[in-house]
């Protein structure tokens, strides 16, 4: 006669349904901006985003300054942090060192990525990784390593993609390859720089699934409530500004109708995006939380309930 069979456990699986959110931040560069920072990130906590992004200067300047942000909000928040990490000027020994800080710090999440040299920097160093599918690379072979200290899990890496065409790219369509290589090499996700269009957010969705991309392309959303913002990162970006909300954001009489105007003009953009299949949105903060804040109001975006991850302490 044999053995009853065990009954098993039934549980209901809680299906995620809801785009997925997340925030870029940096690290602050005074007492002042670090209290203003904590002020946001206690404003943004509450919006349970799946992750926060933190970002560093070019060439590794202030990445100290990033990893003790990284650190307090994986032990004092329920925030779960996303690393930036670029490999131009610096070689492969000092990236697999500051990986191993990164992940020994708990963070299981990293946005590989080639970065800018600093200015007036000359020279390569020795073994220097010049390309983001190179860093990507790395990761995973540190990761392999690691496979006992990360019990047996697996580290997020997501990378940078372009919804218009890099500047330094001599076409669009040899963007796409560069982002399949990164696939290929083990990247789980991409994220776009700013773009003012959503028609080229979409283009990019369909010529990337042609070429075989098929990990989720998220796009990076900018609040465009500033001109000189506005002007100063379509400058860096190599894209061109929407003229129209340029012009309305500059003939705005006051901060408050130049605020409206900006949130109202993103809430259009984030839509579309969303319409055109982004699975979620990456939103670019500047430290700031009231835009976003008003942003995320007006989306009507739904969240699932911010869990406990950590006991928050109280300093600030």
């Amino acid at each position: 006669m044999s053995p009853p069979t065990p009954t098993v456990p039934h549980f209901d699986a809680e299906i995620t349904n809801h785009p997925a959110l997340s925030y870029e931040l940096f690290p602050p560069r005074n007492a002042q901006a670090n209290e203003a920072l904590w002020r946001t990130i206690r404003e943004l906590e509450g919006t349970a985003p799946d992750y926060v992004s933190v970002t560093y200067g070019a060439g590794g300047s202030n990445q100290g300054t990033a990893l003790e942000l990284l650190e307090r909000l994986q032990n004092e928040t329920r925030l779960r942090p996303l690393a930036h990490l670029t490999c131009v000027g610096s070689s492969g020994p000092e990236l697999a060192r500051t990986i191993e800080a990164i992940l020994g710090r708990g963070v299981r999440g990293i946005l590989a990525l080639r970065g800018d040299a600093p200015a007036g920097s000359s020279g390569r160093p020795s073994g220097e990784l010049r390309y983001a599918q190179q860093l990507v690379e790395l990761i995973r072979r540190i990761e392999r390593r690691r496979t006992a200290h990360l019990a047996a899990g697996k580290v997020a890496i997501g990378v940078a993609a372009y919804s218009s065409r890099h500047p330094e790219s001599p076409s669009f369509e040899h963007d796409v390859e560069v982002l399949l290589a990164k696939q290929s090499s083990g990247a789980d996700f991409a994220i776009t720089q700013i773009f003012f269009d959503a028609n080229d957010y979409s283009s990019l969705l369909r010529r990337a699934q042609q070429a075989g991309v098929r990990i989720p392309i998220i796009p990076g959303i900018m609040p465009l409530t500033s001109v000189r913002r506005l002007d100063r990162l379509a400058q860096l970006a190599g894209i061109d500004v929407d003229l129209a909300v340029r012009d309305r954001l500059a003939s705005a009489g006051d901060d408050s109708t130049r605020q409206r105007i900006g949130i109202q003009a993103t809430v259009d953009l984030a839509n579309a995006a969303l319409d055109a299949g982004a699975p979620g949105l990456h939103l670019y903060t500047f430290n700031e939380h009231v835009s976003a804040l008003q942003l995320l109001e007006k989306l009507q975006l739904p969240r699932p309930t911010a869990p406990v991850r950590h006991k928050v302490l109280a300093r600030a």
